[in-house]
């Protein structure tokens, strides 16, 4: 839920900048000094950028962020309204409460305003570089099939060197556009098994989405409920990566593997927590109840 506004690294900046101002006006964006984010950790970068998942995540994501921003401003509206009825009524200490809250409700609108333009921005900038990787692939593929001549192979040198460098480029976009992905908070709810579920039967839960991963164990007790020893994980998302579940049961030093069946979130870019059940057992035998605020 939290909107984040940081950017890249002085490398990092460097190397985009340049990229953009090759195709694009956007060679004057503001590049602040970055907090990690997964996709460029030292050593797990990976140069296989992904145009339409990309493009599912931004869609998502502004439709996200666009829902927050009318929920502000119905809320502004709503304390803009009281905030005149008091000032004639002449409540004074009440009318300086409303006032801050407007101010406050103000700022964050702001936020929420500067947060999606940046999106826009960054998603621009990608299918720029996007564009201009598509076309000197082409021609490269077209060069590779003319006769073979000095000429012809320096232009191959070049337009390789194109492709690499938009790869590059539209790599380190995607990074940026994780920054501005927020955070999920992910929620046990437990299992529901019916039959399959008896006091006293012990499970393990592992979550994992990218590098990040969440363990939990829980017990059936005698009245049907369920302990966990944990009940909530943060999860910052992941342009790349789905949610991985994988559920065993526990039987003294023995573990039976109950089912691992993989989730998208791209549906969890909402202002309402969303409830999932996920089927962990083929036939639906046993599922998984989870909630997800973002």
């Amino acid at each position: 839920r939290s909107c984040s506004f940081t950017g890249f690294s002085t490398v990092q900046s460097r190397k985009l900048a340049k990229s953009l101002s090759r195709g694009s006006v956007r060679s004057r964006m503001s590049l602040k000094p970055p907090k990690a984010y997964n996709s460029l950790q030292k050593g797990a970068l990976i140069w296989d950028p992904k145009p339409l998942q990309v493009k599912k995540i931004f869609e998502a994501l502004k439709k996200g962020l666009n829902e927050y921003l009318e929920a502000h401003q119905a809320e502004l509206d709503y304390l803009s309204g009281r905030h005149k009825d008091t000032k004639r009524n002449s409540r004074l200490a009440f009318y300086y409460d409303l006032d801050k809250q407007i101010r406050s409700v103000e700022r964050y609108i702001r936020k929420l305003e500067f947060h999606i333009s940046k999106v826009e921005e960054l998603y621009e900038a990608y299918c720029i570089q996007c564009r201009l990787r598509d076309g000197a692939t082409n021609m490269k593929q077209a060069f590779s099939l003319s006769p073979a001549t000095k000429a012809s192979r320096e232009s191959l040198v070049e337009l390789y060197r194109n492709v690499q460098e938009c790869t590059e480029d539209m790599c380190f976009i995607e990074g940026a556009l994780e920054v501005h992905l927020g955070e999920f908070h992910v929620k046990m709810k437990g299992l529901v098994g019916f039959a399959r579920l008896c006091p006293g039967d012990q499970y393990e839960v592992f979550v994992r989405l990218g590098r990040q991963k969440w363990r939990l164990k829980g017990k059936i007790e005698t009245d049907d409920s369920q302990t966990w020893d944990e009940e909530e994980k943060v999860f910052i998302p992941n342009l790349h990566e789905k949610f991985e579940i994988k559920v065993t049961e526990l039987r003294g030093l023995a573990t039976i593997l109950v089912g691992v069946v993989t989730c998208d979130s791209i549906n969890f870019f909402t202002t309402k927590p969303q409830a999932i059940l996920v089927d962990i057992t083929e036939l639906g035998t046993i599922k998984l109840r989870l909630e997800v605020l973002w």
